[in-house]
């Protein structure tokens, strides 16, 4: 193989490399979804409920004093009855943060999108919920409403978040 073409080789394999998901199962492999490889795992926890919390990397200085993350939390709960007092009950705690202003159904039923005040700072959370193998489980995805890295940034993070709701769905 020539220099060029191992070069080429070697550059679309970084490439790649860059557009790669990192595979999380919880609940015992009943529930599973994709990452994207930049985002850092900064929390875990085990049993009732589960929890996994990533970083979202920020390249601007909004970073500093302000983390933009995406949270999944997945509990056992008996029946459809008991996942919509799970998700009534997430709402209410979501409607008493300080600041709280609904801003509308992002993706349909089951998933709420709002702002509201996070240690200071002007937040847009996109919560949505899935009921699956008597699980009720929950994505949030939270971010500065402004952040110095901008639009471009923004619409990357959100599509972050979409892909994950759709590894999630499946």
């Amino acid at each position: 193989m020539s220099p060029t073409r191992i070069l080429l080789v070697a550059g679309a394999l970084l490439l790649a490399g860059t557009a790669c998901a990192t595979d999380v199962s919880m609940a015992g492999g009943s529930v599973g979804f994709s990452t994207p490889d930049n985002w850092v795992s900064i929390m875990e926890t085990q049993g009732e409920p589960e929890m996994r919390v990533f970083q979202v990397p920020d390249p601007s200085p909004t970073a500093r004093d302000n983390l933009s993350y995406v949270s999944v939390e997945v509990e056992q709960v008996g029946d459809l009855a008991a996942f919509e007092q799970y998700v009534g009950a997430a709402n209410r705690k979501a409607a008493a943060l300080a600041g709280y202003q609904a801003a509308g159904h992002p993706d349909g039923p089951n998933s709420y999108a709002y702002t509201a005040q996070e240690h200071g700072a002007a937040y847009r959370y996109d919560d949505r919920y899935w009921f699956k193998n008597n699980h009720a489980i929950h994505l949030r995805c939270a971010r500065p409403e402004r952040s110095e890295a901008g639009a471009a940034w923004a619409a990357s993070f959100d599509r972050g978040c979409g892909a994950v709701a759709t590894s999630l769905a499946r």
